[in-house]
C-alpha cells in the first residue's frame, strides 16, 4: 500500500437534517492529527417509503454534493447514511460507482461498510436497532435476509422525521440494545447516522458481550481504511476499530 499523504481529507455526504454525524465523526478522528472530515449536505427530511421519501435519494442529489467535496480534494467520499437499508444494497453499490466516476475518489457508505465488516467477522445473525417505522424496519430486515444476514432480534421507535432521530436519548438507545441482546443477538447493528449510538459502543460491548456496528462508526472506519490510515488508531469507539 502506498504511503498516505501528509493530510487526509475525508468527505462525508450528510443528510440536511442530521445533527449527530458531524460532531460524532469529528470526535472519532480527534486523535488523528493528519485526518479531517469535511461535510456536504443535501436535502433529507423524512425516512419513509413514500414517493417523496424515496425521491430524496436520487443519485443526482448525491452527485451534486459529492462534486462539492471533490472541490476540497477529499481523498475518500462516503455516504454517511443508511438509505440502502430500505432501497437495497445494490443502490449503494451503484452510487459509489457513480461518485468515483464523477470525482475520481474512492467511495463507500454506511450500509456497505457495515456489510463488509459482517462478512469479515463472520456475522450471520444480528440484532437490529433503529428509530424507523414498521415498514422501513421490515424492508431493512428483508434486504439483509436476502443477502444472507438474518435478524434474530430487533427494536425500533416508529419515527419518520429525520431531525427527530437526533433527539432520541442515549438511554433509549441503550435500552434497545440491551433488549436485542437479551433476545439472543451476539452482534448489534445500530442503523441510523442521526442517532447517538457510536459513543455508547465500548461500554455496551463490555456490558452485553456483543459487538456493536454503529452506522457512523463503520463508515468512518472504512473511509480511513480506503485512505491508507490504520483504523486501529481510533480508540474508545468500540471493537470494530480494533479488528
Amino acid at each position: 500500500m502506498a504511503e498516505p499523504p501528509d493530510r487526509i481529507l475525508l468527505g462525508m455526504l450528510t443528510p440536511s437534517s442530521n445533527t449527530v454525524l458531524e460532531p460524532m465523526t469529528t470526535a472519532m478522528l480527534e486523535n488523528l492529527d493528519e485526518v479531517t472530515a469535511h461535510f456536504s449536505r443535501f436535502e433529507v427530511t423524512e425516512i419513509t417509503l413514500s414517493d417523496r421519501g424515496l425521491a430524496q435519494f436520487n443519485h443526482d442529489r448525491f452527485l451534486e454534493a459529492a462534486n462539492l467535496l471533490a472541490d476540497a480534494k477529499c481523498h475518500v467520499i462516503a455516504w454517511n447514511g443508511t438509505s440502502a437499508g430500505w432501497l437495497g444494497f445494490g443502490n449503494d453499490e451503484e452510487l459509489c460507482a457513480c461518485i468515483t466516476e464523477a470525482t475520481g475518489a474512492p467511495s463507500t457508505t454506511s450500509i456497505l461498510a457495515n456489510n463488509d465488516l459482517f462478512r469479515r467477522h463472520g456475522v450471520n445473525t444480528f440484532g437490529l436497532v433503529t428509530p424507523y417505522t414498521d415498514d422501513v424496519q421490515a424492508r431493512i430486515i428483508e434486504n439483509y435476509h436476502k443477502s444472507g444476514f438474518h435478524c434474530v432480534a430487533e427494536r425500533h421507535l416508529g419515527i419518520s422525521d429525520n431531525f427527530s432521530f437526533s433527539e432520541i436519548t442515549e438511554d433509549q438507545v441503550e435500552e434497545m440494545c440491551r433488549a436485542v441482546a437479551a433476545d439472543g443477538a451476539e452482534a448489534i447493528s445500530i442503523i441510523c447516522t442521526n442517532m447517538r449510538g457510536a459513543a455508547l459502543s465500548e461500554h455496551l460491548e463490555t456490558e452485553l458481550g456483543v459487538v456493536i456496528y454503529d452506522s457512523i462508526a463503520v463508515v468512518v472506519r472504512h473511509a480511513l481504511e480506503l485512505s491508507g490510515i490504520d483504523p486501529k488508531r481510533v480508540t474508545g469507539w468500540g471493537r470494530i476499530f480494533a479488528y
